[in-house]
């Protein structure tokens, strides 16, 4: 069931990747315009829209750290590697972009990947398929996999 889970939350990264991509979301402009988009209309807390402001003043630096993240992440949990840890970081990436678009989306959309990724994160995820389970036959003793 996991292996499911981790799958779909990987092929959900990928194809994020490559609609961002295809939008022109990770060039300065585009990258700028979503999280300008999300600090005027979103109900965020004024905390979070203050970090989104500090994302849109390094956007050149933010853009390529958000795009390599989510293909990274999409892989990674395809191919069944490092899966917890990077559950971990999905969660909390996830996590910041529910917050970033409080009131501007339907509230559920990014709350099942989040929660999924947080079951990943702390269950056995990787125990039998991927790249982890060949990992855990050598080092059974790891909390990476």
């Amino acid at each position: 069931m996991f292996a499911l889970v981790r799958m779909t939350i990987g092929a959900m990264f990928v194809c994020v990747f490559f609609e961002n991509l295809g939008k022109g979301t990770y060039t300065l402009a585009g990258y700028a315009g979503v999280i300008n988009y999300y600090i005027k209309e979103s109900h965020s807390p004024a905390v979070w829209k203050a970090v989104m402001g500090l994302m849109v003043s390094n956007a050149a630096i933010a853009a390529p750290i958000q795009a390599v993240s989510e293909i990274s992440l999409g892989i990674l949990l395809i191919i069944g590697l490092l899966i917890r840890p990077a559950a971990l970081v999905a969660f909390l990436f996830l996590s910041g972009l529910w917050i970033s678009e409080l009131g501007t989306s339907w509230i559920w959309e990014l709350l099942v990947p989040v929660l999924a990724c947080l079951g990943l994160a702390i269950g056995g995820a990787g125990r039998k398929w991927g790249v982890d389970a060949w990992l855990a036959q050598r080092w059974p003793s790891s909390l990476w996999w």
